[in-house]
């Protein structure tokens, strides 16, 4: 397992919020989104609105990117963040399913203020199950790997 792999996962690991690109109409949206890693660490979890223009881009088309940045503290060159962009398909965890209790809970422990959500019937759990992520660390420091070599780095650290 390399370094930078491990880099990788530790910025998907330590973050929480990141910009999600949709297919909106044959044109790029991108939107803010929370995000929690599914209990395998197979996939990261959204919690969105139905009333959200991205939620029925993703409804629409499954295809999309999620790009995951460390904090700017305005110090330094922002070229210097550490960065990755996972880009794979999303699917609809639905209510009633096996798999839908243990990822709501799962996305709850990360963010228990989502909890009231939960009750309200426009708000879908998606799962985005990352085919590949390409990561920069820094100046002239890049690579590009699949979802697994990040899974198994998340085991790790």
């Amino acid at each position: 397992m390399s370094a930078i792999t491990r880099e990788a996962a530790a910025l998907v690991r330590a973050q929480r919020w990141a910009a999600l690109a949709t297919l909106d109409a044959g044109r790029p949206l991108a939107s803010m989104v929370a995000y929690a890693l599914d209990d395998e660490n197979a996939g990261l979890l959204f919690f969105l609105s139905q009333l959200a223009q991205h939620t029925r881009n993703l409804l629409e088309s499954p295809d999309v990117s999620l790009a995951i940045t460390e904090p700017d503290t305005q110090d330094g060159d922002p070229q210097r963040l550490q960065r990755v962009t996972l880009a794979g398909r999303v699917e609809v965890v639905r209510r009633g399913t096996e798999a839908f209790d243990p990822a709501a809970q799962r996305y709850v422990d990360r963010f228990p203020d989502a909890l009231p959500r939960f009750e309200l019937g426009d708000f879908l759990l998606f799962r985005l199950v990352p085919e590949e992520a390409r990561y920069v660390g820094g100046f002239a420091r890049a690579a590009r790997f699949t979802w697994e070599d990040v899974r198994a780095a998340l085991t790790e650290i």
